[in-house]
């Protein structure tokens, strides 16, 4: 004999009679059911239309690599470290630095100035109106490719697309602003040791004078002796000035600094093995003065090379960024998606009605008081 617990809308319940079969009691109801999910559909769609549609616009362009300019010339430049130099010359910029860039406040601020986005977005702060424009910014680095892919939204297909080029633009004019100041900094460097080599090269010139050497004494052996000195001499200081203005710039751990301090402990060992036969020999007033006047012409020179080097890093226009796929306005809006919203007012719709349909049987089974 069936209890009323177990009878709920004319439907018998095997097994259990303390649980009610949900399943049974929905099937009778199917109609009802479906007109929910339809109905929960028609909503959904209606919400696409109502909501306003969001654009994408995408660019991609190549990671600049960095010329080899600074570091590597110098090296290259003392001639004998010139191999050295040539480990270097293959260090590439990683593309994490320009995708940090993108997305730093400076660009952000350009970009919120250049498009009224502070007004656009309704926002007060400045801060409010950076966070809701990195919500629509993605910027995806390839490690492989050396590709980057910046992509914007916004509401108006058009503005999407100005901003994806724009955020380019100024991540180019950024980084060559960067890159300007380092070089104007080792031009000032060199400029200013540059100028003081000049009058110490002065100095020895009118010393060497004094001592009375004449044409046929600068053809006798001293003169190679005190050349060679005077050359190496020169490449230590130079070696030492390089490596104080890269250490302004790069860290002890860098890999130009390691190597040009191991090439400047080389040349101060070849230094101290030929101070001690020159110091043993005749005549040192003469030789004491040409070294002296050999040295500091040698070393303007350096300074005069690096000198030229930095203005010319100074004068160029700075990273290559190439373009592969500038932003377009795109022509479909990328959300919302209305079978998406349709699928799930469908989803909604179907568990509403049969929350509402299961009502009765929830409330049979609450425990009387």
């Amino acid at each position: 004999m069936s209890t009323p617990d177990s009878r709920l809308h004319g439907v018998e319940v095997a097994g259990n009679p303390s649980t009610p079969n949900y399943l049974k009691l929905l099937l009778p109801k199917w109609r009802s059911l479906a007109m929910g999910g339809l109905f929960g559909g028609i909503l959904g769609v209606g919400l696409a239309f109502i909501i306003p549609p969001t654009f994408t616009a995408r660019v991609a362009f190549i990671s600049p690599q960095p010329q080899q300019g600074g570091a590597a010339a110098a090296l290259a430049s003392l001639g004998a470290l010139s191999s050295i130099a040539g480990a270097a010359a293959g260090v590439k910029a990683p593309v994490d630095q320009y995708v940090s860039l993108l997305q730093s406040v400076t660009v952000a601020d350009r970009i919120i100035d250049k498009f009224g986005l502070q007004e656009l977005y309704g926002k007060d702060f400045r801060a409010d109106t950076r966070k809701e424009l990195w919500q629509r910014l993605r910027v995806t680095p390839g490690k492989k490719d050396n590709l980057i892919v910046v992509e914007t939204d916004d509401h108006d297909p058009k503005r999407a697309a100005d901003m994806a080029n724009t955020f380019v633009s100024e991540l180019r004019t950024l980084s060559n602003g960067l890159t300007l100041t380092e070089a104007q900094q080792r031009r000032a460097f060199f400029e200013q040791h540059l100028s003081t080599t000049k009058d110490r090269l002065t100095q020895a010139q009118l010393a060497l004078q004094k001592s009375g050497i004449n044409a046929g004494t600068l053809k006798n052996e001293p003169k190679f002796a005190a050349e060679s000195y005077a050359k190496v001499k020169a490449q230590v200081a130079a070696a030492e000035v390089r490596l104080q203005a890269m250490r302004r710039t790069l860290s002890e751990n860098a890999v130009e600094v390691q190597q040009l301090s191991a090439a400047l402990a080389g040349l101060r060992a070849q230094l101290g093995a030929m101070e001690e036969p020159m110091e043993s020999s005749g005549n040192q007033d003469y030789v004491g003065a040409y070294r002296n006047f050999k040295y500091q012409e040698t070393l303007f020179e350096i300074y005069s090379r690096q000198f030229e080097l930095a203005k010319l890093d100074e004068s160029r226009e700075g990273l290559l960024f190439q373009v592969v796929d500038p932003a377009t306005p795109p022509e479909r809006k990328s959300k919302p998606k209305r079978s998406m919203l349709a699928l799930g007012g469908v989803i909604l719709g179907g568990l509403l009605t049969a929350l509402w349909l299961l009502w009765p049987a929830f409330s049979l089974r609450q425990p009387s008081r």
